[in-house]
């Protein structure tokens, strides 16, 4: 994404929304969230879609079964997959407030296998880039993701990286500029 390009779907007024959008971004700033982000301001254009989505993502990010220090693990790797600045910049901080090590977010942001991944890392880490790279995960992946987080925890992990790449389709598309 070229950060010169204009942002197609900039932040709308306030004054501006309609009472579906007004109730979809009460519920943002209501949340966890406390506020409209970035990755919310494109959806608002379809309220009922936004709604659908922030509660999955409200899910995945909070209360998913691998907690959140592997849940922001995988949001980074997907976010440089995507070439996504927004969620790279949102995130980042985070993953490491948690507990992720800094030479492992650095390695991520290089596109390298970081190296010095506890286990559960490492499974998280290649479940992901097998997701993003080769659109599926190999059964010795599967097997060593099952025993580490059951049968649950895989889904969630999957749904992770498909919310998070599809809020970087949208921002993508969009061109919203990171900040």
């Amino acid at each position: 994404m070229n950060p010169t390009e204009p942002d197609r779907l900039p932040p709308i007024p306030a004054e501006r929304w309609t009472e579906a959008q007004r109730r979809e971004a009460q519920a943002l700033i209501a949340g966890p969230r406390g506020g409209l982000l970035k990755p919310f301001v494109p959806l608002l254009r379809s309220p009922e879609l936004l709604g659908h989505v922030q509660r999955l993502g409200e899910y995945l990010r909070y209360r998913s079964a691998i907690g959140v220090r592997l849940t922001e693990l995988a949001i980074l790797v997907t976010a440089h997959e995507w070439q996504q600045g927004v969620e790279w910049a949102i995130h980042a901080p985070i993953a490491e407030r948690e507990g992720i090590a800094p030479a492992t977010i650095a390695a991520i942001a290089r596109g390298e296998r970081p190296t010095a991944l506890a286990d559960d890392e490492a499974t998280v880490y290649d479940v992901c880039v097998e997701l993003h790279r080769l659109r599926g995960v190999s059964n010795a992946t599967w097997a060593r993701a099952v025993a580490r987080f059951g049968e649950h925890g895989v889904i969630d992990l999957i749904g992770i990286n498909g919310y998070y790449a599809m809020l970087a389709m949208v921002m993508n598309a969009a061109r919203t500029p990171a900040p």
